[in-house]
């Protein structure tokens, strides 16, 4: 097959992916559990879910490392407005999530790592930069010092002042008197009555929001992952200083490949738990079948950010009911000449940065072809049997009824 090519957030351009020895170590951010998930959020799980099944088909080895950030401000705020243990709610929150993903078909991640499992790994990391003069204590809090890191910014492109009004957007405290910068952010964060909090060198306390990420990922895949990736709304800041703090801990690469799905909207903005305007899995699931969702999400590009309407799944519908005609189709029929051309566009857009949508329309013509009648029954066995392949590499469920 001809090389993968990516689009690498860091460089801004498609790269060829490259591994020497066939090995791949994903780290994709994953949810904070304080309410339901939607969506938009299946849209960044789908993605990366096919990105691990094509490299897999591709032969290489892939190990896929996906969080569950189980502290953090969210979940203590949602737990005290609606009168509920913490904990409690996000294992809630999170075992509906993973439900929802194994009904749209995702296979799980290898390691699904929760962030209060990872308390002493945070602290390390924390303690190897505040020795390296990248962090400082104030106080009974720990905080990461943006002006000491000349590269910080690299990966989002932002100006310092662009950098502040995002952070500020998206909880930063720029008034927060402990801090050298406005734009400093916290690595370890001093307890508060009532809230949970563990021990460390500088007090009672709990991590900071972006230590979380940078410490799983050192532990379960190492200094350097190959691919890195979530949302595009986590470019800045969560994937900045994610990049920053482990990059000046280890002092080696993060990420060599970054990764951001697109945001999807909905009535207008985006798709968030804060804003409200959600279209829930749980919703869906009353309507339609599992493959008409995933459909519908792999006929948008990743990196592509477009606004749900209802309407767009119903016309999906009519390319899953296909796709189960052609499983329920007997190898004899059709009239498929050459269906390696099939094969070959099909590689040619997956290869291409994982276009989907190309990659759909390319077995849509290859189911319509086959349902059109034949004698050629070998050729047609082959052809059902490239299309069912390349089904199980977009995570489609083979469905006879």
């Amino acid at each position: 097959m001809e090389s993968l090519f990516l689009f690498n957030s860091f460089l801004q351009k498609k790269e060829r992916f490259v591994s020497s020895n066939k090995k791949v170590a994903l780290y994709v951010c994953g949810i904070t559990p304080y309410d339901v998930t939607h969506l938009g959020h299946a849209f960044t799980y789908t993605a990366f879910d096919v990105l691990v099944r094509y490299l897999r088909q591709k032969g290489y080895q892939v190990r896929y490392a996906q969080n569950l950030t189980d502290i953090d401000d969210d979940i203590l705020l949602r737990a005290e407005k609606v009168k509920e243990n913490w904990r409690a709610l996000g294992e809630k929150n999170a075992e509906r999530f993973l439900e929802e993903m194994r009904w749209l078909n995702n296979n799980p991640p290898d390691y699904y790592v929760r962030a209060t499992d990872y308390i002493p790994e945070m602290i390390g990391v924390i303690q190897k930069l505040e020795r390296s003069g990248f962090a400082y204590a104030n106080k009974g809090s720990v905080y990461f010092n943006v002006a000491k890191d000349k590269h910080y910014g690299e990966l989002s492109k932002f100006s310092h002042q662009e950098m502040l009004v995002i952070a500020n957007q998206r909880g930063n405290n720029p008034d927060d008197p402990l801090k050298h910068d406005p734009l400093d952010f916290v690595l370890w964060q001093k307890e508060k009555p009532g809230e949970p909090s563990w021990s460390s060198p500088w007090g009672m306390g709990r991590p900071g929001w972006h230590i979380e990420c940078s410490a799983m990922a050192m532990r379960r895949l190492g200094a350097t992952v190959d691919i890195h990736g979530g949302g595009s709304d986590l470019l800045f800041p969560h994937h900045e200083s994610s990049r920053a703090q482990s990059e000046r801990a280890t002092g080696k690469p993060f990420a060599r490949y970054w990764m951001h799905v697109g945001m999807m909207r909905y009535q207008g903005e985006k798709m968030s738990k804060s804003l409200g305007n959600l279209v829930l899995i749980a919703d869906l699931q009353k309507h339609y079948r599992a493959n008409v969702v995933r459909i519908y999400l792999l006929s948008h590009h990743y990196r592509s950010a477009f606004e749900f309407f209802e309407g767009d799944l119903k016309e999906v519908q009519e390319k899953s009911e296909r796709f189960m005609s052609v499983w329920r189709a007997p190898s004899g029929q059709g009239n498929v000449l050459d269906y390696q051309s099939f094969q070959k566009r099909f590689h040619e857009a997956m290869n291409d940065d994982l276009n989907t949508p190309q990659a759909l329309n390319v077995l849509d013509e290859l189911a319509k072809a086959i349902l059109r009648g034949s004698s050629e029954k070998q050729r047609i066995a082959e052809a059902k049997a490239f299309l069912n392949e390349a089904f199980q590499v977009l995570g489609l469920m083979m469905e006879f009824r």
